[in-house]
């Protein structure tokens, strides 16, 4: 049996428009950072964002309405890395150091699973030793050979390293 060459026509139409209409639904649920606001204050200790230097971060969870943000990307990773964070995760943000200063970054916000970061640097965040992100792998290089640390992707960057005690816990010195 031959179909009409109307109704292949008219099934291919109607299955591109739908092909479409998803596409289009999926870029209205497009997730973006948020801004910092002089307000704004940090998910875990309470602190000011806008009064501390090095770069902060963001996390948004399905079903909330905004973000939890963080004095810096140390804190991020250790609630982020913790194997009993269990909540779903529909985006990561930090700043990236390519594009905003150390000492007041503002903006430039980036997938944080896009990022490259440096562990290990003498640089000090709000809290102390953090985690420096960075847009590219050759600015974070630079920062290293700067500041000292060593570069990893976001997917190599491991809870050891997000140690928000700064090793503490296991100084033998005392």
């Amino acid at each position: 049996m031959k179909v009409p060459a109307l109704v292949v026509h008219t099934a291919a139409l109607l299955v591109a428009a739908s092909l479409l209409a998803a596409c289009g639904n999926n870029a209205d649920t497009a997730v973006a950072a948020k801004e910092i606001g002089k307000d704004t204050a940090c998910a875990l200790d309470g602190m000011l964002l806008a009064d501390y230097p090095g770069p902060k971060a963001q996390i948004l969870y399905d079903g909330a309405p905004e973000p939890e943000f963080f004095c810096d990307t140390m804190e991020m990773f250790s609630l982020y890395l913790k194997p009993e964070q269990a909540r779903k995760v529909k985006g990561v943000f930090v700043q990236d150091l390519d594009k905003t200063p150390w000492e007041a970054p503002k903006g430039a916000w980036i997938d944080a699973r896009t990022a490259f970061y440096v562990v290990g640097s003498k640089k000090r965040g709000a809290m102390g030793p953090t985690i420096p992100s960075f847009g590219t792998r050759d600015g974070a290089q630079k920062f290293a050979d700067a500041n000292g640390g060593k570069v990893y992707p976001f997917a190599e960057v491991t809870s050891d390293m997000a140690r928000l005690d700064g090793g503490a816990l296991h100084d033998q010195r005392m």
